[in-house]
């Protein structure tokens, strides 16, 4: 085994971080998506008349609750998660657009801002959830009777 300086540590690969132009993809992506479903969301609640008002605002309604859904359901494996999440947003925006012909309120803004509720309120619920079962455990160090 020989040591070298800087991330790598080992010359069979063990503690290696990953080298070159795609070692920081994921955040860049990501920071990439948030900024394209706000650009999306606010062009909608603008009315503006822009041409990226359309497909800014559709990302918005697909990766919204996608998101939501997906951190909610951390336990399964990435492919999985993704296609669930993807049907589950499919499946919101449906039920919203439905909600709202069913009332005659259908507009353009109603719907972005609704499915932005469902999604902030999906993610908070996942965030009180997990940290509920918490509290509930005893402190480090304390052991708990069984009873039989």
């Amino acid at each position: 085994m020989r040591s070298s300086t800087g991330n790598r540590t080992t010359a069979d690969g063990e503690g290696r971080e990953r080298a070159g132009p795609g070692r920081d993809l994921s955040p860049l992506l990501a920071g990439a998506a948030t900024g394209i479903a706000a650009c999306g969301a606010l062009l909608a609640l603008m009315d503006s008349g822009s041409p990226l008002r359309g497909p800014c605002a559709l990302f918005f309604l697909l990766a919204a609750p996608a998101l939501a859904i997906a951190v909610a359901l951390r336990g399964l494996d990435p492919f999985g998660r993704l296609v669930t999440a993807l049907a589950g947003s499919v499946a919101l925006d449906m039920l919203v657009a439905q909600a709202m012909l069913t009332v005659h309120r259908w507009s353009v803004t109603g719907g972005i801002t609704a499915v932005a509720v469902l999604s902030l309120l999906l993610l908070l619920g996942t965030r009180v959830r997990r940290r509920a079962p918490a509290r509930e455990r005893p402190p480090e160090g304390v052991k708990q009777a069984k009873v039989p």
